[in-house]
């Protein structure tokens, strides 16, 4: 299955008093890069979280944000540290005899003190905090793959018509080929005859002539390859997986046959149809962009 690298999840898991939500979202990128924003007492699961991302994404600019409730009143505990509380005593009372201040210290002076009281959160258990954001993270990831997946077939479809747009375009090169050295052979008769009036005409030198001008303004080998290359993005569209900077190297081939298809163009309709054929092409390459 094909899928885009634009895409959105969201997951949650709660347990008792614990809940975490994990949302995710991606744009275009070449590589696997990810961000990933949580609160610093979880930067511990970082490597975990990343592993599991590469079980579901290969490529794209993700960016995964992770937030975490507890809702047990339990958890958390009043610190008193008395050390530091001696230590601001000691030192208003130093200031108070070195600038003959009345020393006015109270209890609650000191328990505004900055860290005289704290809260601590109690101990953690690592592995069933790991289990809930698991959870979550995988179903942020589940949802994330199938909104890839629905907008990768969009992609997929669209790609598939404009490679049929495509082959049109060769099949009409090919056509027109033919027509097109006739003319020429109609045109160098009528310009010879012009020339020469009723003098006899040497066909084997029109007949070489012709010749030559068809081995100049012939495209077969550029149609060949292209032909090829178009069934090549259609089996890959079509088998699917991480595809896209397989379909993007063959994009970039496409491009450069219908550039040499235009450049040895001799005829106005030829040019149009080349110039017709990189337009779908460049519509393709733009696409694919968007390929995972």
């Amino acid at each position: 299955m094909i899928k885009s690298m634009t895409g959105f999840g969201r997951g949650e898991c709660l347990r008792g008093d614990r809940k975490f939500t994990v949302e995710m979202k991606a744009v275009n990128h070449r590589y696997f890069d990810v961000s990933i924003k949580m609160p610093k007492k979880f930067n511990f699961f970082e490597s975990s979280i990343r592993g599991i991302l590469k079980e579901y994404v290969q490529r794209g600019k993700l960016d995964v944000f992770i937030t975490y409730e507890d809702y047990a009143k339990e958890n958390a505990a009043l610190v008193y540290n008395a050390q530091l509380a001696a230590q601001y005593l000691k030192y208003y009372r130093e200031m108070a005899g070195a600038f003959g201040l009345e020393d006015d210290i109270r209890v609650s002076t000191l328990g505004r003190c900055p860290e005289v009281f704290t809260m601590e959160e109690q101990d953690i258990d690592e592995e069933e905090l790991w289990e809930i954001l698991e959870e979550a993270l995988k179903a942020a990831c589940e949802q994330f793959v199938s909104a890839r997946c629905r907008e990768g077939e969009a992609l997929r479809s669209d790609l598939l018509d404009k490679l049929g747009q495509m082959m049109e375009n060769v099949d009409r090169i090919e056509t027109r080929y033919p027509a097109i050295i006739e003319e020429y052979r109609g045109r160098l008769l009528d310009k010879i005859h012009d020339i020469l009036a009723d003098t006899q005409l040497d066909e084997s030198r029109i007949a070489a002539e012709v010749v030559l001008f068809s081995d100049k303004i012939c495209t077969d080998e550029e149609t060949v390859r292209l032909r090829s290359h178009i069934s090549s993005m259609q089996k890959e569209l079509e088998k699917g997986g991480s595809v896209g900077r397989k379909l993007d190297f063959i994009a970039q081939e496409m491009n450069r046959e219908a550039n040499t298809i235009l450049s040895k163009a001799n005829d106005l309709e030829t040019s149009n149809i080349a110039i017709d054929l990189k337009t779908v092409i460049e519509k393709v390459r733009e696409q694919i962009q968007n390929i995972e």
